[in-house]
Formats: C-alpha cells, structure tokens, sequence
C-alpha cells in the first residue's frame, strides 16, 4: 500500500524524534532525569505512536470500517499535536528566563505589563494542575495580536495561530521532581524560558501574517 504523501515534512510513519536543544543538566529547578524521561517516554512515545498510527492509516482502503478510520484519525491527530507541541515545549526552556525583545514588548503593551500577561499565563496553567493538558501563548492569525490559550489535551488548540511560548502541564512534566505541587513546578519553568526561541517565533508569525494579508 502507497504511503500517504505528508508534503515537505518526515513520510509517512518515519517520524524521528528531535535531540533536546539543551544540556538538560544546566536547567534551574528542572532535574535532568525528569527532563530526559519527558523527552524520552512521553515524546518519544508519542512519535513513535504517531508512525505506527500512520502505517496502519496507509492500509485503509474503501472497505475499512469507518469507525476503524475514525480511530485511526483521531490517533493521528492527537499523536501528532503531541509531537508538535513537545517539540516546542522543549524548544522554548534552556534559556535564562528574562524576557526581552519584540514579544516582552508586544505582551507588555497589550496586556498593560509583561507582569499581567505572566500573571494570567501562570493562572492558566494553575488551572490544569493535577490533570493534563497545554498553556500555549499564540500568535492568532484571525485577531492578529497574542492570546493565551487553555488545552485540556493535545487536540484542543486555536484553528488559526501559531505556538510561540509553550507549557507542558501533564503531570508527566513535573510529578518526578515536585509531585502535585504545580505551582512550584511552573516557577521553574519561567526560570527556564528561553525568550530568543520565543521572539524567533513570534517575527516568523508576523512575516507569515503579513503574507497571508498580502
């Protein structure tokens, strides 16, 4: 059976998982062993599903059952959020935490502080503590401007933006080093921010804006 054809990106069912951008010893607050069983278990994992769910989605045919496709697909969508938003997660920590740059600026003036916009960011996040789910700063495409977005699981995300900042809140992200105590757990992540990948993406969401107007 052909594989289904995924544009520039991996093919079909040959994912590779992505090396940490950072030396996970020199984060504050964040082990390495919690930081290498993340990246190892959970978004390994993930990428690994995410292949073996392509696979089985490149042997439907017209006489698949359709609630077998509709698994397959929902699989697919929910491995494949979870590759992404992993890979950002990870991207965005081994920093230094001080905001700075276009986007502390941008924050600041719509939220009248970067310190308002961090206070309901770390509230969101607070929110989905003891669960699971994604606190995502998005650059949304429709509106224009900066939203913070809650997501309960890996398919919940705005239709039309772009993840600039990302924070994992799986108990998987944190329990290892600080078990249910998320609000500690988050400190530590805003200690970790790696602000120039955040700014990096926030100018390729303006210059794909203006694109998308043009």
């Amino acid at each position: 059976m052909a594989q289904e054809k995924q544009g520039a990106g991996a093919p079909a069912g040959r994912h590779e998982p992505k090396p940490l951008p950072f030396d996970p010893k020199t984060l504050r607050g964040l082990s390495e062993r919690l930081i290498v069983s993340h990246h190892e278990n959970n978004y390994g994992g993930a990428v690994k599903n995410l292949n073996k769910t392509e696979e089985e989605l490149a042997r439907v045919t017209k006489d698949t059952p359709a609630f077998v496709v509709g698994g397959l697909r929902e699989r697919e969508l929910t491995f494949t959020n979870s590759m992404i938003l992993h890979e950002a997660y990870f991207g965005n920590l081994g920093g230094d935490g001080k905001a700075s740059g276009p986007v502390e600026k941008a924050l600041a003036a719509q939220f009248g502080g970067l310190g308002r916009w961090e206070e309901l960011f770390r509230a969101t996040g607070a929110s989905l503590g003891g669960g699971s789910g994604w606190v995502l700063l998005d650059y949304n495409f429709q509106s224009g401007d900066l939203r913070t977005y809650w997501s309960g699981h890996h398919t919940q995300s705005v239709a039309f933006g772009v993840p600039l900042l990302v924070m994992d809140m799986y108990e998987h992200s944190y329990a290892l080093d600080y078990g249910a105590a998320a609000a500690t757990y988050i400190d530590a992540f805003f200690a970790n921010v790696q602000w120039d990948e955040v700014n990096r993406r926030y100018e390729r969401a303006l210059a794909a804006a203006k694109a998308l107007r043009a």
